[in-house]
């Protein structure tokens, strides 16, 4: 897996992944003991609304950041999210109400929204195999493991002698190096195909992403990675410090259980997906989220939590690991920037559904209750993935362009007349997905 280190861009990209990603796991967690401070027992509740604004601004920003991405020179606008990022984490320490939470949030995940569907777009252009790309993935999901292991641990021991006021401070030195590392190294910036109008730009990842099937099956599994995985952001502090009366160094250790079980999923899919299926993959690891959730109804005490949130873990990388794979192989070069800041909105609209729904379920109905909504929520989700996700879904699909001229230059190249195979994407010359005879 790490041989795909030797190419000196992705490397960089890598590095700059890790350490944004352990300032912002810092931010995470010092986020999560503000809200406890600043509302007590309602920490879920506020934690759970600031989660929710940070879905709006990536459901509202990323389509708008991928139509204007293609105009402006990649590594450019990367650097300067980055600097934008850090500009506003500054400002995190010196927090003392709750609508002043929201307000920084907003702005903060406004350019994490621009950042993150370029950044994952870029990792395809450098690395075209796909067996590098599939290591790609799985280090790119260590990297965000890194945010649920090292960050709490990180911040456990930093927690021992400063306040969580100066863990915002390894948020904005994240950033910072980030923006460093990228500026390091030349970035691909691919152009479209033909000249768009900003309404075409605007909306052309999401109808290739609804008029693809498998996508639409990747939807409906992202809807039951967001409930289990709200229960573990938002509950997390309320579970320890809450119904364990525990202290914070417990809370980071209890969000350390939960990256450790994602970390170990990570390391084996590699060779798990050269084997399986991706459809099979992560429906197993969505069933896995859907039953640890409907566990957490009944946790008797901490050491249980703590086990049940490593299988969560498990579950959290198997389900959303391949995501990626489906994506690349789901649009031509030009269309992936778009399809990744798709994949970005829609599957945080589905945590705009699930954190909300966590945190003020869990503070009106209690977190017995919540877990076994949540549970049934990523249930339905995954019997709606199992429904229209096709089990036989083939890279290379025959079909016919019956509204074509037989001299037309798609036919002409395939060499196989109106009715032919090829790699199938949902592009200018094929709207619609075709019906299996």
């Amino acid at each position: 897996m790490l041989a795909i280190l030797k190419n000196r861009i992705y490397r960089h990209l890598f590095g700059a992944q890790v350490i944004a990603l352990i300032g912002t796991g810092l931010a995470t967690v010092a986020l999560g003991l503000l809200a406890f401070e600043l509302a007590g027992d309602n920490a879920g509740a506020v934690l759970g609304t600031a989660l929710a604004i940070k879905m709006i601004a990536y459901v509202g920003v990323a389509p708008l950041a991928s139509a204007f991405a293609e105009r402006v020179p990649r590594r450019a606008m990367l650097v300067t999210l980055d600097l934008v990022r850090a500009g506003v984490a500054i400002f995190l320490p010196f927090v003392t109400e709750v609508w002043q939470v929201y307000v920084l949030i907003f702005m903060l995940q406004s350019a994490s929204a621009g950042f993150t569907p370029a950044f994952q777009a870029t990792i395809p252009d450098i690395l075209p195999d796909e067996r590098a790309y599939t290591r790609a993935l799985s280090l790119s999901r260590l990297a965000y493991d890194l945010e649920s292991v090292v960050s709490p641990m990180l911040a456990a021991a930093l927690l021992s002698f400063v306040s969580f006021h100066s863990l915002f401070a390894g948020t904005v030195i994240g950033f910072l190096v980030s923006a460093a590392l990228v500026m390091s190294v030349a970035l691909p910036s691919p152009k479209p195909a033909k000249p768009r109008g900003i309404y075409d730009r605007t909306t052309r990842g999401i109808r290739i992403y609804l008029a693809t099937p498998r996508l639409r099956g990747l939807l409906a599994l992202n809807l039951a990675i967001a409930s289990a995985g709200a229960l573990v952001i938002v509950n997390t502090v309320v579970y320890v410090q809450g119904v364990f009366a525990l202290d914070n160094q417990a809370t980071a250790l209890a969000l350390a259980a939960f990256g450790g079980g994602s970390m170990v999923a990570a390391l084996t899919l590699p060779k798990l997906l050269d084997t399986a299926s991706d459809r099979t993959v992560m429906l197993a690891g969505a069933c896995l989220l859907a039953v640890g959730t409907l566990a957490a109804a009944a946790l008797p005490g901490f050491g249980w939590l703590v086990a049940l949130w490593f299988v969560l873990g498990v579950g959290f990388s198997t389900a959303q690991t391949p995501s990626g794979r489906l994506l690349r192989r789901s649009a031509n070069a030009e269309d992936r920037p778009a399809l990744f800041a798709a994949q970005f909105a829609l599957s945080h609209a589905c945590w705009l559904i699930a954190y909300p729904l966590a945190g003020w379920a869990g503070v009106a109905l209690g977190l017995p209750a919540t877990s076994i909504i949540l549970a049934a929520l990523a249930a339905v989700a995954i019997g709606v993935g199992l429904a229209i996700w096709p089990a036989r879904d083939p890279e290379i699909v025959e079909h016919s362009h019956d509204d074509l001229p037989e001299d037309h230059p798609h036919l002409a190249g395939d060499g196989h007349g109106r009715r032919h195979a090829h790699a199938y994407v949902i592009d200018d010359m094929h709207a619609a997905w075709p019906r299996e005879r």
